[in-house]
């Protein structure tokens, strides 16, 4: 029976493990609180998910999905992830993480930062361009004349087709963006994250500008995105958006 290890089970992750549950892969949810802290949540999933810590999470899952803020990243068991393929959603945003000179500057992209401490696993960035809400809403079974697409990177070719093979069964299609070095296409403030997927745009926008007024005055971030049923963007309309983006280095970002 195959099995998806999770690393941080957040909004991203626990929306990704009820899809897991729903094509029939086991899931082993962990965070860095302590299984404990799961138990409502494992409850609600269902026989088919466990709470463990996040070595173990990482030496059970076929896949781990890797779903943490960037500032803890090297925490990740690098040895226990060593040979896996590993599900990168992680985004850099200075206003939460601080600021980290080699990805402002562009020197690195956040999944290299990240692969070069898991130097035994093979990443692939996968989930970080689409808001939580949208991952159960825009999920659709192969063939679907209505799915959606998301876009991944990676260095290992077989690793990318183990993510994509993944993820089809999880409701989507996938657009390979290239290598690491080439994710920061869909990393934020480029069009391909997160707006493609809105309905209503104009909502998007009025919310990404209250949090911006918000980091700009320090005030603790209360926004939350408005709630959207989603709409569905193909492959080809995002390899479309991945190929046009211009490079936005995040020391220039908006919102930062």
């Amino acid at each position: 029976m195959a099995t998806l290890g999770f690393i941080g089970s957040g909004r991203i992750g626990t929306k990704v493990a009820r899809l897991a549950i729903a094509a029939g892969i086991d899931v082993v949810l962990s965070n860095s609180r302590g299984p404990e802290t799961l138990t409502e949540t494992v409850a609600e999933l269902g026989e088919r998910a466990r709470a463990a810590t996040p070595e173990e999470a990482a030496r059970a899952g076929d896949w781990v999905v890797v779903s943490i803020p960037l500032t803890p990243y090297q925490q990740l068991p690098a040895a226990a992830l060593a040979g896996k393929v590993v599900l990168d959603t992680i985004n850099y945003y200075p206003f939460r993480d601080g600021d980290f000179e080699v990805l402002d500057s562009g020197e690195t992209t956040t999944s290299e930062l990240i692969q070069k401490h898991l130097t035994g696993a093979k990443l692939v960035k996968a989930f970080n361009n689409i808001n939580d809400a949208h991952i159960p809403a825009l999920a659709r079974p192969t063939g679907a004349a209505d799915r959606s697409a998301l876009p991944i990177a990676g260095d290992d070719p077989e690793a990318k087709a183990s993510a994509a093979a993944l993820i089809d069964q999880l409701g989507f299609d996938t657009v390979d963006a290239g290598p690491l070095a080439e994710s920061w296409r869909f990393e934020p403030e480029t069009p391909a994250y997160v707006a493609p997927y809105y309905a209503d745009k104009d909502a998007l926008k009025d919310f990404v500008a209250t949090m911006s007024e918000e980091i700009r005055s320090g005030h603790p971030l209360q926004t939350m995105p408005p709630e959207d049923p989603g709409t569905p963007l193909s492959a080809h309309q995002l390899r479309a958006l991945l190929a046009e983006t211009p490079r936005v280095l995040p020391a220039d970002r908006a919102v930062r």
